[in-house]
């Protein structure tokens, strides 16, 4: 079964659908139009069961932001897009890289994300390229309820990602939650 993430959630009433729907829901902390605090990630933490797994995404964070980050909001596992920091970190990490970057992907993480060459842009990355990846493989890049099933399909992924595919207007939408996950439960029948 595709698991899937929604990301750059912000608002209560946004994870408590989150929790009904999704494997993992990813809080923001960089700059981004959906960044959050430390502090507003805690506090929407709390709605958070065990069950559904809590994923800071960072871009080249030091090895203080992760740890700091981890221990404040209670993170399962941390996304990295950059350069990931040295030492060993608390938690698993989902490394992301753009598809063009596939080939040059050295560091040994728990997970890989393949994402659009530009990350939360909404665009897709040319699915006729073959990915061929050693450790459970996230889709993100331009995902909606109208193509994940084209992207499971393609690349039979551990998990997909989204998070402009689910918003009207730069919110997150209930209604298009529901229908991305009614798209990848669909797609797995």
């Amino acid at each position: 079964m595709t698991r899937i993430k929604f990301c750059g959630l912000r608002e209560r009433e946004h994870v408590e659908v989150a929790v009904r729907l999704a494997d993992y829901i990813g809080f923001i902390f960089a700059k981004s139009k959906r960044q959050v605090t430390l502090e507003e990630a805690a506090r929407l933490r709390r709605d958070i069961p065990s069950t559904v797994q809590v994923v800071g995404v960072f871009i080249s964070p030091t090895y203080q932001q992760l740890t700091d980050a981890v221990e404040q909001v209670a993170l399962d596992l941390v996304q990295i897009h950059g350069v990931i920091p040295d030492g060993e970190l608390p938690v698993p990490v989902i490394q992301a890289i753009s598809v063009t970057d596939i080939a040059e992907v050295e560091q040994q993480t728990e997970y890989l994300l393949v994402d659009a060459p530009v990350a939360g842009s909404g665009e897709t990355f040319d699915w006729s390229q073959d990915i061929q990846a050693d450790r459970p493989l996230f889709i993100a890049g331009g995902l909606t309820a109208g193509n994940v099933g084209e992207a499971i399909k393609r690349y039979h992924p551990f998990a997909v990602d989204v998070s402009s595919g689910i918003e009207t207007d730069g919110r997150k939408d209930p209604i298009k939650m529901q229908a991305f996950a009614d798209a990848v439960k669909e797609r797995e029948v």
